[in-house]
């Protein structure tokens, strides 16, 4: 069997449509953390469950491991700025955005297409990344289109 290529990997990963995700949470002392996430998928309906992964190389991997909530923002196509500054390396990612507390006091963002509040259940690896699986606790939708991504960049539908 021949020797997979990473970035190949990555390429053809990249056909897969996805939707953009921001997750968020808090930890004891009220410092927020987020970051931008497209590995995110339903598990169960009963009991609500939900997943999304993070890289282990991510500086952010400790206060996702520690914290007991969590929130999945499913951004509309008019967050991709949202998206952006989250996928960054920016010293304060919440700057400039106003957020108000959900479940656990984690940050939680309006007018995105939907959010969902979870409380962790489980954090398993999975290779070079970790796997959350989180029961939902509280969540609420509107009727906007999704922002997706596609190929290493952001996509709308119909687009």
């Amino acid at each position: 069997m021949e020797e997979i290529d990473p970035r190949r990997l990555r390429d053809a990963l990249g056909r897969f449509a996805t939707g953009v995700t921001v997750i968020t949470t808090v930890d004891e002392a009220g410092n927020r953390y987020g970051m931008t996430a497209n590995s995110f998928n339903s598990v169960s309906l009963d009991p609500p469950l939900i997943l999304w992964s993070m890289a282990k190389s991510s500086r952010s991997l400790d206060a996702f491991q520690n914290c007991e909530h969590f929130a999945v923002h499913i951004l509309g196509d008019h967050q991709e700025e949202l998206a952006t500054r989250f996928a960054s390396k920016a010293e304060d990612r919440f700057a400039g955005f106003a957020t108000y507390p959900g479940a656990g006091g984690v940050p939680l963002f309006d007018d995105c297409a939907a959010h969902l509040e979870c409380r962790t259940e489980n954090a398993i690896e999975g290779g070079d990344h970790i796997i959350f699986i989180g029961r939902v606790l509280n969540f609420e939708f509107c009727d906007r289109d999704p922002l997706l991504f596609h190929a290493g960049r952001y996509a709308r539908l119909g687009a």
